[in-house]
């Protein structure tokens, strides 16, 4: 399916077509660069917990995240303990998966370790490809590239947690590595 004209007479990607949340962030945010650790961080971190859910969740949910999460503040997530992630998992306003909780303060202790190196962010745009993709419909879509494949290899190995290959194609998608808009989508070449 390419392109879809909205009752607004813009065309975009199937999934933002209607109004709401979804098209929100289509119109505003996906594809778009953000920059700085908190940002990385925060992406990274709520792809992981849309693993498995729809997105519109996610984005619901997502002012909670940001307050529970110390607006990503990698120090204060690195300080948490076990007592952080039981109140967290007793939060009705997020996720409560164990699993993407502790992932998140493992997560967030890789982050601050980073910094050693080069840093959250640059490390992940170190990965972006060099011919990036440029689809018609999403018949045509990837969920994995190569890049995401070695950036989840890596971020592995430097310990962080729930950053699959599928997940951080989301995750480069998301903020930008590459344009992500279908072609025909209004939002193709504006990020």
């Amino acid at each position: 399916m390419g392109p879809l004209t909205g009752e607004d007479g813009i065309s975009r990607c199937p999934w933002g077509g209607g109004p709401g949340v979804m098209r929100d962030y289509h119109d505003r945010e996906w594809g778009r660069r953000v920059s700085g650790e908190s940002a990385y961080l925060e992406r990274l971190t709520l792809e992981a917990f849309q693993s498995g859910l729809s997105w519109s969740t996610i984005l619901n949910k997502r002012e909670a995240f940001r307050e529970v999460f110390h607006g990503f503040d990698a120090d204060a997530i690195a300080a948490f303990d076990e007592a952080d992630v039981e109140r967290l998992m007793q939060e009705p306003r997020i996720v409560r998966n164990r699993m993407k909780i502790e992932a998140a303060v493992t997560n967030a202790r890789a982050t601050v370790a980073l910094r050693d190196v080069e840093g959250l962010e640059a490390f992940v745009l170190s990965f972006a490809p060099e011919d990036p993709p440029a689809w018609h419909d999403t018949a045509e879509m990837a969920t994995t590239s190569a890049e995401s494949k070695a950036l989840s290899k890596e971020l592995k190995r430097r310990g962080f947690a729930f950053v699959g290959p599928t997940t951080m194609y989301a995750l480069m998608e998301a903020i930008g590595i590459f344009d992500p808009h279908l072609l025909g989508c209004f939002r193709r070449g504006s990020a």
